[in-house]
């Protein structure tokens, strides 16, 4: 099939939809998406396209004795797991071409030998699913970060405050000291009573840090590695401090929480629903597995070339830094 496809010259983008319908289709009957979710199936190739490049960048940068030997190509994609998760994004309505909705990274499956891509959700996509399949959903939710600088009282409900509520004033916008915390506020206009309030020390904010979180966003201290000269192998030379991008992980944290903190209603799950979560749980045993071949009777440290982990790739792709993929018509084999 792909050979006709190729034939016919279709648009990259174009095939890969045809094909994402052709591999789904083959496993459950026929397939009906909208228009709509057609874009966005193309808008997915975009991403993909640019995922398997960078990751097959950073297999040839590693020393052959460390490199897998399996190239990131999408010949070697399981294209019809990948269908079947390409789709249950689209019906949700995450859009990779929109910022911060959904992240794919490349991962290997040493069962089939080839490449699962595992679905990160953007701290919007967790907004988009929220409010798609919440039960009480709020009519606004407002996140904030509070500095020592700042004036916050939260305000429960009880015998004299008839609604849950806070206070919260910033009393120096350009130099707001050191971050104490933050607050997640869900916002009932037409029920005030069901208003509510969370807040979040900087303890409670850090133990939502993800584990493998990476230097270069959260900032911290990072070892520097340079090519011993004299037997080949990478030493470590000594640390240097990433000043990264903090305070905006801190914000995206509560935001995430905020969200994430809306319960589902088990009457709107469907499918695509039951998916993403399979899909949850399919890149957390990536990212454990990909850990312990990093690491199994490792020899010697390689130098980190550029993103190491689903983390990295979502904090980067979420922070927006010029990053965006573009399509490439060679070389598909649609």
């Amino acid at each position: 099939m792909s050979v006709q496809l190729e034939k016919k010259r279709l648009p990259a983008s174009e095939a890969f939809t045809v094909k994402v319908m052709s591999e789904f289709g083959s496993g459950v009957g026929e397939l009906a998406l909208t228009n709509f979710q057609k874009r966005l199936v193309g808008n997915y190739f975009i991403a993909l396209d640019s995922a398997l490049k960078m990751a097959e960048e950073k297999r040839m940068k590693k020393y052959e004795n460390k490199r897998d030997p399996v190239p990131v190509t999408w010949e070697n994609v399981n294209m019809q797991k990948l269908a079947r998760d390409v789709v249950a994004c689209a019906r949700v309505g995450f859009d990779p071409a929109q910022k911060n909705h959904i992240n794919m990274v490349p991962f290997k499956n040493n069962t089939t030998g080839k490449y699962d891509i595992t679905f990160v959700e953007g701290y919007r996509g967790i907004e988009l699913k929220a409010t798609k399949y919440g039960l009480n959903v709020p009519d606004a939710v407002i996140v904030e970060v509070v500095y020592s600088t700042d004036e916050f009282r939260s305000i429960k409900k009880d015998s004299t405050n008839k609604y849950e509520g806070y206070e919260f004033r910033i009393t120096n916008d350009f130099d707001r000291g050191d971050i104490k915390g933050g607050f997640y506020y869900h916002v009932y206009s037409q029920a005030p009573e069901k208003n509510r309030l969370v807040v979040l020390s900087l303890k409670d904010i850090m133990k939502r840090k993800p584990t493998y979180a990476s230097t270069e966003f959260w900032g911290g201290e990072k070892d520097v590695w340079e090519r011993d000269p004299d037997t080949g192998k990478n030493r470590k030379t000594g640390t240097e401090t990433v000043e990264g991008w903090y305070e905006k992980m801190v914000w995206k944290t509560i935001y995430r929480a905020a969200y994430g903190d809306i319960t589902i209603d088990s009457q709107k799950i469907d499918d695509d629903y039951l998916r993403l979560s399979q899909l949850e749980g399919d890149a957390e045993q990536a990212r454990v597995n990909e850990e312990i071949a990093e690491n199994a009777n490792r020899q010697t440290i390689d130098i980190d070339y550029g993103v190491s982990d689903e983390n990295s790739a979502a904090s980067q792709t979420e922070l927006n830094l010029d990053d965006t993929p573009q399509p490439v018509e060679a070389g598909v084999p649609f």
